[in-house]
């Protein structure tokens, strides 16, 4: 139980991980970015010289395992009780919180209007995937009526 709950709060911190990290020139996570200094890491693959082709399908590869790695995640999270679940949203949700106030706070005022301009498009972003997904499954459910 706590390793299930540890994954899960560390796939919900991914995202503000993200945020942080510094942009590079490449695709993905196999690009190759500006020089590097003191407390930034290269790509896993920088060093390998990956073709195109083979940096495409290594982002295919590790896209699949992220989406499958979701679905395990929401599988063992559907058998904790509705209050576990909903305590275990509220407390990842208070984290990634958190984490995002102490991200814009080391930012510069131009930076964190730019980061707020991020932000407020991601929640744009998630609101809509929330009304898609409400609407897909008010869809289902007619269609299974009528069936």
């Amino acid at each position: 139980m706590r390793k299930t709950l540890i994954a899960l709060m560390l796939a919900a911190a991914l995202p503000a991980v993200a945020m942080a990290a510094p942009q590079d020139d490449g695709p993905g996570p196999m690009g190759k970015g500006p020089g590097f200094g003191p407390g930034q890491h290269r790509a896993p693959y920088a060093e390998l010289n990956l073709t195109p082709e083979q940096r495409q399908q290594i982002d295919k590869l590790v896209g699949g395992e992220m989406h499958g790695d979701r679905e395990i995640t929401q599988r063992y999270l559907e058998k904790l009780s509705p209050a576990d679940q909903q305590a275990m949203k509220d407390e990842i949700k208070a984290k990634q919180d958190k984490t995002q106030a102490d991200i814009r706070a080391l930012l510069k005022p131009d930076q964190q209007k730019q980061f707020d301009a991020i932000k407020q498009k991601q929640d744009q972003r998630r609101a809509e995937w929330k009304e898609f997904q409400a609407w897909k499954a008010s869809k289902g459910e007619a269609t299974q009526k009528t069936q």
